[in-house]
């Protein structure tokens, strides 16, 4: 009989939540960058084998909220846990277990029917005695199912990792055809490697003010929007002479063609959609 269900990683911002998920699908579905609270969207993406699915749920990070947009997002979290078969908690190896760590893992108290697994990442920005330590301090923390120290850049005990959450799922015939490897769809998929590409060129404080949409795709041509908060904004995004666009736009277009396979050309305008994190109606037609 076969396996299938779902997984969900948890933990702070920039925990390696992302990258771990694209490791395990065996793609990248997820993007990714040093910036807290990268993802914004329940993203989810399919391992599969002849036995097995494994469907994993990459969320954002859990936070203490400071705009509506961030509390939609911790919601976010919060009802996608309720339906998950095994939730895995990701703690760096590399970062002190702190307040925030130990009151996620207390909410996860809430959700008695998932299973729960450690996860310590990043092992590979430290030496194994680190690692070592990280892992019983864990152990103190809750009584985990399985405890699993990885690397997704290295690819350590990836395998093992989904072989253990494949192991904790219910018997059930696959969920999804073997041919998929995520939920989004491709107009999703290209706005967030806009966004991505915007993440890698910016300064610390104007990541979180970030949006895009799709405003047409005729065959090879796409025009999207960035969306910023203020005017000032988007002076910083369009840059001197508009040389930062421009390098958004060509970073953008190189990825867009490797998702896609084929050239596209790609036309960006910045706009100004006012506070737009803490109105509810602007944050409704963004898709929050």
């Amino acid at each position: 009989m076969s396996r299938a269900g779902f997984i969900s990683f948890v933990g702070r911002p920039n925990t390696g939540k992302s990258t771990l998920t694209n490791a395990l699908v065996g793609e990248k579905i997820a993007i990714t960058s040093d910036r807290p609270q990268t993802t914004r969207k329940a993203i989810r993406g399919i391992r599969n084998s002849d036995q097995s699915q494994l469907i994993i749920v990459d969320t954002p990070g859990l936070h203490k909220p400071k705009t509506l947009l961030g509390q939609r997002l911790n919601d976010l979290v919060q009802a996608e846990l309720a339906d998950m078969d095994v939730i895995g908690f990701c703690c760096p190896a590399n970062e002190e277990i702190g307040p925030g760590d130990k009151r996620i893992i207390e909410q996860l108290r809430s959700f008695p029917k998932s299973k729960k697994i450690a996860i310590v990442t990043k092992t590979d920005r430290v030496g194994p005695e680190k690692v070592a330590s990280q892992l019983m301090a864990l152990a103190e923390l809750a009584d985990w199912e399985q405890i699993v120290p990885v690397s997704a850049k290295n690819d350590y005990q990836i395998d093992l990792l989904a072989d253990l959450a494949t192991s904790m799922m219910p018997e059930s015939s696959m969920l999804y055809p073997a041919e998929t490897v995520t939920e989004s769809s491709m107009e999703q998929r290209v706005c967030e490697e806009v966004r991505e590409s915007a993440l890698g060129r910016l300064q610390n404080e104007l990541p979180h003010s970030l949006a895009v949409t799709l405003d047409e795709w005729n065959g090879d041509e796409i025009h999207l929007s960035i969306h910023v908060e203020r005017d000032s904004q988007k002076g910083i995004i369009i840059g001197n002479k508009g040389e930062r666009l421009s390098e958004i736009r060509q970073r953008s277009q190189r990825n867009i063609r490797k998702l896609t396979g084929k050239p596209t050309r790609l036309t960006l305008h910045v706009k100004v959609s006012k506070d737009w994190q803490q109105d509810p109606k602007l944050l409704g037609r963004l898709g929050f």
